[in-house]
């Protein structure tokens, strides 16, 4: 039987983590969750499935949640809850759905156990990349990205020599302004940009996806995971989302591997890796496979992919502070504070002022700190309220 921990088990990739351990046929067992502040959704998941460690980020949920704790179970509480969950306990693998660079520090955690890290907090690579993979090597851990476009990465190259890759193709879908006019997408509302035509995700990742920061980020994901210099990577538009995808070698070669979108495969992936266990999930599908359609992307419309190239050739603490100054500008979109088409110049101008923090996971938090209020203050000098709430 396989162990797990589900960090973020409230969100998207933690609830969906959860449907594959409830199918498994009792193969997988839930040794310890983690949340921000559901902590209501967490008792009732604790409870269905018998898990006796629990975390939460927020102090005034776990204050109200611990009353209600299923007999023997174990509750940590603040903002080191969930490193405090993943040294208490004995897994095997971590999913790790924590949202934004407050997951760091239990990627961190996570590897210094020397156990398996199912991550799909991209927030962790990007901005510290370089040092979780270090860690992984030194204390004998793994990194299996769950982001779908990275774990179809991964699975194409297993067996695979680095030397032997000519570029990698990231597929992206182009979100729901691929065909607008760019005006109307510079001025498209949050509603608007929530719409994804084929994903069902959280909202940060979500708007990246219409704006391709998103992309953006993976792009510097991918260039830490497997070593490629922006040579190697390419990014196409692929509106279908079913070529997760593509590895090109250097006889000409392409592999991909291909999927209805839901984030379910790669989950199943990670947990069991290195094995294939059965799972319910649909394979070929001929109504979704008929079609499959291919576009460059064009700069014009999405200039916060090159950001992503730019962090690859600056290295240091760009990603870190791309990935704060992003978490920032994209809230204030939310809550209708600027313009959508506002994300990649505020985005840009703090990567201009980053601090060339990074000598330490606690510097690049410096540098993250630094970047949050640079960006504040960029978003604080744009133009008031575009869409009044």
């Amino acid at each position: 039987m396989k162990s797990i921990l589900v960090l973020g088990s409230t969100g998207s990739i933690g609830t969906q983590t959860l449907d594959l351990v409830r199918n498994s046929g009792g193969g997988v067992r839930v040794v310890g969750l983690a949340a921000g502040s559901s902590w209501r959704e967490l008792l009732d998941q604790a409870r269905e499935l018998g898990v006796p460690l629990l975390a939460l980020a927020d102090p005034e949920a776990a204050a109200q949640a611990r009353s209600h704790l299923p007999q023997g179970a174990t509750l940590f509480e603040g903002p080191d809850a969930a490193v405090e969950l993943v040294r208490a306990a004995e897994f095997d693998t971590a999913v790790h759905g924590i949202v934004g660079s407050a997951g760091l520090r239990a990627s961190v955690a996570v590897l210094e156990r020397g156990a398996r890290l199912a991550l799909a907090n991209k927030e962790s690579l990007v901005a510290a990349g370089e040092f979780l993979c270090a860690l992984a090597e030194e204390h004998g851990g793994e990194i299996v990205p769950v982001d779908s476009e990275h774990s179809a990465v991964f699975q194409c190259l297993r067996g695979e020599r680095l030397d032997r890759v000519r570029r990698v193709h990231l597929t992206a879908s182009g979100g729901p302004f691929r065909r607008t006019p760019l005006e109307q997408m510079r001025h498209a509302t949050p509603q608007e940009a929530l719409r994804h035509p084929n994903w069902e995700m959280g909202p940060r990742i979500t708007i990246g996806s219409a704006t391709l920061m998103n992309k953006a980020l993976e792009v510097i994901e991918l260039h830490h995971l497997f070593g490629l210099d922006r040579e190697r990577i390419h990014v196409v538009l692929h509106p279908q989302s079913v070529v997760h995808s593509m590895v090109e070698f250097v006889d000409g070669s392409v592999m991909a591997q291909l999927g209805p979108p839901d984030m379910r495969g790669p989950i199943h992936f990670a947990i069991h890796h290195p094995d294939r266990e059965p799972s319910p999930l649909t394979g070929f599908d001929l109504a979704s496979f008929a079609s499959l359609t291919f576009e460059e992307v064009d700069p014009e419309r999405f200039p916060a992919l090159e950001l992503g190239y730019r962090c690859i050739e600056l290295g240091s603490d760009a990603g870190c502070v791309l990935n704060a100054s992003d978490e920032v500008a994209v809230e204030a979109f939310l809550a209708g504070r600027i313009l959508l088409g506002d994300l990649p110049r505020i985005n840009a101008a703090v990567l201009d002022q980053r601090p060339g923090l990074d000598d330490s996971i606690d510097a690049l938090l410096r540098a993250d700190a630094e970047a949050r209020a640079l960006a504040a203050q960029a978003v604080a000098a744009s133009h008031p309220s575009p869409h009044p709430l």
